[in-house]
């Protein structure tokens, strides 16, 4: 198993991001796997690094849905009315 620098996984990656992964790997003369395998990593790195939310922050965000869920939920029942005022109308 052949190692690569930090450097030149960076590199890898920047140029399979530009023109893609299969075309960086024939152009580095790596297997795809590899850089493949590299990207998900880079994927998880990067998730692992998202901010948690403060119980203030996740409160807000949580009242925040559960208002886009009342109105959704409002619309929804205002297009089954339309739905049953047309049915109707066009059964007769």
């Amino acid at each position: 198993m052949k190692k690569y620098s930090k450097e030149f996984k960076a590199e890898a990656l920047k140029l399979s991001d530009e023109i893609g992964v299969k075309k960086a790997a024939a152009q580095l003369g790596i297997q795809y796997y590899t850089i493949a395998d590299w990207r998900r990593n880079r994927k998880v790195a990067r998730a692992a690094l998202k901010p948690i939310l403060t119980d203030d922050e996740l409160r807000i965000r949580n009242s925040e849905l559960e208002s886009e869920n009342t109105e959704l939920k409002r619309a929804n029942d205002i297009l089954k009315d339309a739905l049953g005022f047309f049915a109707k109308d066009r059964k007769k």
